[in-house]
């Protein structure tokens, strides 16, 4: 796990597992029954419903076709040993005390739903005046429309996932990169299959399900992370034709083409989407405006001459490419994504 999560560049402050906890269990089952909110069913000890929300809001309670049913929340099985309901109690006991934390994310697939629902309810009920958040995600399918599979029918490991995108990868910058050096092109390769996936992963509403294709994550057009990072390098590559020095500012800008107007807009709405993401804790909305931002860059560079240009004209314009690569590289690295300087 350590070394997939090193070649996401991904990192954790506290690792803390299941058996961090294990001390804590016994004795929080212990005080949970001596309170009265938790109580013994057919030898297991479990939470039932206080009776305080209406049955079809209640997660300790299920409808059926007979009528309202208990819908306990085990925390001791039958057989002494504990279980998840058990340890995820413990971890936010901890979490407040020694964190004193004030909200806590649960990043999990959407059918563990019912699951944070009565953990949430209990840990109410205990008195975490926390915020509770649990972030659910749909799933990822193969081109057949069901879950994604690999070809022995299995699913597929996320390192053999990322292996695969970042050979795509290579294939692609084989045909299409301007670079020469080996060592480069691997590189390349390497930031576009791992942003290709992080990028189709977060683009998307988060509770949806989304089709997997590697032809089109590493493709250069399209709503793909290698579009970004070719728009980045397109803004950049400006500079480096440049041959004198010009005075970059934001006091004297002349904006005079329609598409100069468009991408200024959007550049200053950056300052408003990036809020808007933890809202409701959706990444999509930043990737869909670094799209939005690059289609308008890409329009404004075919129809504004920038290098041919002269005087104000040309340095509003140089500026216009400055802080549209600013912006993408920012926002991209919100995302966990990297840019290239050449590609």
């Amino acid at each position: 796990m350590n070394d997939i999560y090193d070649r996401l560049d991904v990192s954790f402050d506290h690792w803390l597992g299941e058996s961090f906890y294990n001390d804590q269990l016994a004795p929080l089952v212990d005080e949970m029954v001596a309170s009265g909110m938790a109580r013994e069913s057919e030898g297991a000890i479990c939470v039932f419903s206080a009776g305080e929300l209406p049955p079809k809001k209640d997660p300790f309670l299920k409808t059926t076709k007979e009528g309202v049913e208990d819908y306990p929340f085990i925390i001791r099985k039958s057989d002494g040993g504990f279980n998840y309901a058990t340890s995820d109690i413990a971890t936010i006991d901890f979490r407040l005390k020694e964190w004193q934390a004030e909200v806590i994310w649960y990043v999990v697939d959407f059918r563990q739903e019912e699951h944070f629902a009565r953990l949430f309810e209990v840990a109410k009920r205990r008195g975490c005046e926390a915020e509770l958040v649990h972030v659910k995600f749909g799933t990822i399918l193969g081109a057949d429309g069901t879950p994604l599979k690999t070809r022995a029918g299995d699913l597929p490991e996320l390192q053999d996932v990322i292996n695969d995108a970042v050979e795509a990868a290579r294939k692609s910058v084989a045909e299409k990169s301007f670079l020469e050096d080996d060592q480069e092109k691997e590189e390349l390769a390497q930031l576009i299959g791992l942003s290709a996936i992080k990028f189709m992963e977060l683009s998307h509403r988060r509770e949806s399900d989304y089709t997997y294709d590697l032809e089109k994550m590493v493709a250069l057009e399209g709503d793909t992370a290698p579009y970004l990072q070719y728009s980045y390098v397109r803004c950049r590559s400006i500079f480096r034709k440049l041959e004198e020095e010009v005075a970059l500012g934001g006091d004297d800008l002349i904006l005079e083409d329609e598409r100069e107007i468009h991408l200024a807009r959007m550049i200053a709405r950056f300052g408003e989407v990036v809020p808007q993401v933890l809202e409701d804790l959706r990444p999509n909305v930043l990737a869909s405006y670094l799209l939005e931002l690059a289609r308008a860059y890409h329009s404004f560079f075919q129809s504004c001459p920038v290098l041919k240009s002269e005087g104000a004209t040309k340095a509003s314009r140089l500026t216009l490419c400055e802080v549209t690569a600013r912006v993408l590289k920012l926002g991209l690295s919100l995302l966990g994504i990297g840019v290239p300087e050449k590609m």
